[in-house]
């Protein structure tokens, strides 16, 4: 099984620009069903066979979209999120980095309440192996179909991770990208929420970052909740204090920040935590063995 994507997602591009035409090919070409794609002065026309539309409404209206992936630049990012909310979409990916943090606190406020579920931005988004669906920019071909669910804040270590997890015969069941900006949709403990109670998902990989709490978080709901194995790695051992570290949220500003408190949250949890990202995959071969697994 998988969560928020599978073979009945009907994806929706929000910014069909060369980014935006180039993934959706590569979504189209990993099996994934693209209904339509929104260019705000191409309505009518067709990109790659997919029909053009000028609004989400109409789109979803038309077409029966229920999943939006949005590559709209930074400046009409948070637009194009609220107008795939307005238009009733269960899932919307917004892969769009350098959205300013006053306009995802506007986001925030304007989807409370709101049924849509969003994930991003600055995010590599999900993809659910075996050619079920793709929403975002993992490179498809370093998956496996399986039973091993992955949440990462950092989007190329996620690639490396499945990767190593491929490379040792396990394979995945929903890869999620929750992504590494101050202010997200889906954060770590809701992605493992869903891993937990997907019966198709038998083990976790978690992949944190220094900066913030939400690996604590993660942590005490892996603690209270979670039987399955879990292996973590937290990026960002060696940063210093002060100095933001790739994605924005990546800066230690206080005690919980630190990457060596969050491995001991972690770890306290009964996680398999790795000192490297290489360790991972051997890391997680061993724990579903130690769980009788494999």
């Amino acid at each position: 099984m998988s969560v928020l994507v599978d073979a009945n997602t009907r994806l929706l591009v929000q910014g069909i620009g060369t980014e935006g035409a180039n993934h959706m090919r590569r979504s189209i070409a990993y099996g994934t069903n693209v209904v339509a794609a929104i260019h705000p002065r191409r309505g009518g026309e067709q990109q790659d066979g997919v029909p053009i539309f000028t609004t989400v409404e109409e789109a979803v209206r038309k077409t029966g979209a229920n999943v939006s992936i949005i590559f709209v630049p930074a400046g009409g990012a948070a637009d194009a999120i609220l107008e795939a909310a307005d238009a009733k979409l269960p899932l919307i990916v917004c892969i769009t980095e350098g959205i300013p943090v006053l306009d995802m606190v506007k986001v925030k406020a304007g989807l409370r309440g709101s049924d849509s579920v969003l994930i991003g931005p600055n995010c590599p988004g999900i993809i659910s192996p075996g050619g079920k669906a793709r929403a975002g920019i993992m490179p498809g071909d370093v998956f496996l179909p399986g039973n091993c669910g992955v949440v990462s804040r950092s989007g190329t270590l996620v690639y490396e991770v499945v990767q190593q997890l491929t490379d040792q015969g396990i394979g995945q069941s929903t890869s999620i990208g929750v992504g590494g900006d101050p202010i997200i949709g889906t954060r770590q403990v809701e992605a493992l929420r869903m891993l937990n109670d997907d019966p198709g998902t038998n083990a976790i990989v978690m992949v944190g970052e220094i900066g913030g709490s939400a690996e604590q978080e993660a942590a005490a709901f892996i603690k209270a909740n979670v039987k399955k194995p879990v292996v973590a790695f937290v990026a960002g051992a060696t940063a210093p204090p002060g100095r933001r570290m790739g994605h924005a949220g990546a800066i230690i500003s206080g005690e919980d920040g630190k990457a060596e408190n969050k491995k001991a949250a972690l770890r306290a949890a009964g996680a398999y935590v790795c000192d490297s990202p290489a360790e991972i995959g051997i890391t997680m071969k061993r724990a579903l063995k130690e769980r009788g697994l494999a």
